[in-house]
């Protein structure tokens, strides 16, 4: 594994950063003071592993994306050919977006119950029902549409939208780096009330391994059908067209389905979206996304449920 930058500044930056995510636990401004301090300190590594990891990387995506257009034209003895797959997938995203904001959620399954089944509120297996119907709104938003788009376009293949497995083991350390770096500040943040409250999001999970297991299940298939759309369906055809650009196209919608979330979460969706995002164009597959997304995910609700409610069958769960 090559490191971008010496490995004793690597070192020290893990330690600082372990130390700062426990300051910040304990008191919020001293810890906002000590990471402005450590951001001063480190400033020359940190800006070498930005320069050598994300603005490489995006040199390297316009390089390739010029590169993709000079052959077009060449092909067309000097024609220009106009790129119609970003009209159409930010079109058809748009749409998506549009229609999980207002039929994706759980109280537009609810009041369908209502009106055509009103005695399944009292079923057992109600409420996880609930969130079967957000996972299945967002799959059908982020997989099914988009991919139905992509087969109507002509020469268009799913696999070359972040689908393909080619290299996967190759990159799959970067991804391992990055959960290490999230870990202290997940299992810091895993002791604030806030936290305990939030996750899991559905409070009958500890009631049996049954309830555990179907709803973890959905929890990652919904992240999968995040990334589908986010890291796949909305960049990589915008690639030739807008280079490493594509990216942060993405980072503005993705961060806006953040919103009824912590505001430092918001903040930090810009962060994630742009880092993966990169990574997704670079290695031309979204799966260790997956890996790592679901992998924080289930990581916060193992966390939250040592932490109150323990596990599947330990106490009784009133429904």
């Amino acid at each position: 594994m090559n490191i971008p930058i010496k490995w004793y500044w690597a070192a020290a930056m893990a330690l600082f950063y372990v130390a700062a995510a426990t300051v910040i636990h304990f008191h919020k401004p001293g810890g906002a003071v000590v990471l402005i301090l450590g951001i001063i300190a480190f400033h020359r590594p940190l800006g070498s592993l930005l320069n050598r990891t994300l603005v490489h990387s995006w040199r390297v995506l316009n390089r390739e994306a010029a590169d993709e257009r000079a052959r077009d034209v060449i092909a067309r003895s000097g024609a220009k050919k106009f790129d119609y797959r970003p009209l159409i997938v930010l079109c058809a995203t748009a749409v998506s977006l549009t229609l999980i904001e207002y039929y994706g959620d759980r109280s537009t399954y609810s009041k369908v119950i209502h009106a055509l089944r009103g005695g399944f509120f009292h079923h057992r297996f109600y409420e996880l029902s609930t969130f079967a119907y957000w996972t299945g709104a967002r799959v059908v938003g982020y997989v099914v549409i988009p991919w139905l788009v992509v087969l109507f376009m002509p020469g268009e293949r799913i696999r070359d939208y972040g689908m393909s497995l080619k290299g996967l083991w190759q990159h799959l350390w970067i991804y391992v780096l990055l959960f290490l770096v999230v870990l202290p500040s997940l299992v810091m943040v895993s002791f604030t009330p806030a936290f305990q409250n939030t996750y899991p999001f559905y409070k009958m999970v500890a009631r049996s391994w049954t309830d555990f297991l179907l709803w973890e299940a959905l929890y990652a298939l919904q992240f999968f059908a995040l990334e589908v759309f986010f890291r796949g369906f909305m960049i990589h055809p915008l690639k030739k067209s807008l280079g490493a650009h594509a990216i942060f196209v993405m980072a503005v919608p993705y961060c806006m389905i953040h919103y009824h979330k912590p505001l430092p979460e918001v903040l930090g969706a810009v962060a994630a979206g742009t880092v993966l995002g990169t990574l997704s164009l670079r290695t031309g597959s979204i799966w260790c996304g997956v890996l790592i997304h679901v992998s924080v995910a289930w990581g916060m609700d193992v966390l939250s449920m040592w932490q109150t409610m323990g596990w599947p069958g330990q106490h009784a769960v009133i429904p």
